[in-house]
């Protein structure tokens, strides 16, 4: 397939956007053959294959949203009243709510209706453009639920036209049957984990650090355990306070450290040297009207890569749209539309450890989003507006 007439933003490093004001691209299957100008197309594209004129719209790679819990029973719109009225989240999760309020639900949805009830949500990304994305347990704290809901997951990448990577998430709360967080890690948390790693369910581990789930110590155990079964790590850091989870992410070299609010420029200068990316999340931030931003221009001045994603979840982020992600990220955060696109292109890959896609370029994956626009800065502009055209996931327009 060869796409010409064109706008590309290929998001490799040179020049902004990697842009490419009127190129093509030879797809073969799913990997991109060839990019450039479109007066420079190989002898060998031109006249073959199935050519597709794009009238000047303008392609991205496809979109990554990596970071959701996009699998859960339930909701929790109750919640958002009782915030509404001055409830914190901290306030809530200590009165049974929260996290343990979906695990109750969770656990009481068989396999059918996990999928079912997830895939409207994993349609709306798709609809956005997305054609990777990353699905977290951490809603079932006991070993059947955690297996079940990755179970959901791998099936929804079956029924869709989409990449999904999974994440155990095991250590996200302490269950209320639980004889404490010590005690839950050792019998069910690294137990849940190794069986289903042994059902081949998990592609990364990652945890909660924070007062109200687990601290570094506890955390460290569960990495401990992950990298001796051979699985890397990522992990929740420095949402609501300040306990020490970036630099613990940074020690295990972790994929990413995610939410990231309450961190320091050391935090940044250590996830730097790690390599480790930060995933900012600021679809929490605006549920729960948080004040403190992310450390945005020491993460900028070390060099650390910024994703962005949904964080989609029933509670803190109930939030279905990557596009939107995105214009908060530059509104609320002051990321540039650049630094956006590249947080759920480029540096999105990058924390899902996955180093063929999220660019356009030879040998990469011909997964692409095409869109009726005249500029990438458009994607990150618009408010509650889909441009995307057509979308192509493994060379299938």
């Amino acid at each position: 397939m060869l796409l010409t007439n064109a706008k590309i933003a290929t998001m490799q490093a040179e020049g902004p956007y990697g842009l490419i004001p009127d190129g093509a691209i030879a797809l073969d299957g799913e990997r991109i053959a060839w990019v450039g100008p479109a007066q420079s197309v190989p002898q060998a594209w031109r006249g073959g294959g199935a050519a597709h004129d794009l009238g000047g719209r303008l392609v991205t790679p496809g979109l990554i949203d990596c970071h959701t819990h996009i699998v859960h029973g339930g909701n929790r719109a109750r919640e958002f009243e009782l915030r509404l009225q001055g409830a914190s989240y901290a306030e809530i999760s200590r009165a049974g709510g929260g996290i343990a309020a979906t695990v109750a639900q969770t656990r009481a949805a068989h396999l059918e209706a996990l999928v079912q009830s997830a895939l409207p949500r994993v349609d709306a990304l798709i609809a956005e453009g997305v054609t990777t994305l990353e699905v977290k347990s951490g809603y079932g704290l006991d070993i059947e639920t955690e297996a079940r809901m990755l179970r959901a997951a791998r099936a929804i990448g079956h029924a869709r036209a989409v990449t999904l990577r999974t994440s155990f998430l095991g250590a996200h709360a302490v269950p209320p049957e639980a004889d404490g967080p010590d005690t839950y890690i050792d019998e069910v948390c690294l137990p849940a984990l190794t069986a289903a790693h042994a059902e081949g369910l998990v592609d990364a581990v990652d945890g909660f650090c924070e007062g109200i789930a687990f601290t570094p110590d506890q955390i460290e155990r569960v990495f401990t355990h992950a990298r001796a079964l051979g699985l890397p790590v990522k992990l929740h850091a420095e949402q609501l306070s300040h306990l020490g989870g970036a630099q613990l992410a940074a020690r295990f070299g972790a994929l990413s450290a995610d939410h990231l609010e309450y961190a320091t420029e050391a935090d940044a200068r250590a996830m730097a040297a790690a390599g480790s990316v930060a995933v900012i999340l600021p679809g929490a931030f605006y549920t729960l009207r948080e004040t403190q931003a992310p450390p945005i221009a020491a993460f900028r001045a070390h060099g650390v890569p910024m994703a962005l994603a949904t964080d989609c979840n029933p509670g803190s982020s109930p939030m279905t749209s990557l596009l939107l992600a995105m214009n908060m990220g530059a509104t609320l955060f002051r990321l540039t539309p650049e630094e956006c696109l590249a947080g759920v292109t480029r540096h999105a890959a990058r924390a899902l450890g996955l180093a063929d896609r999220g660019v356009i370029a030879e040998g990469a994956r011909s997964d692409l989003a095409i869109w009726d626009a005249e500029h990438p800065a458009e994607l990150t502009y618009r408010i509650g507006f889909n441009p995307l055209w057509k979308r192509v996931f493994g060379g299938e327009l």
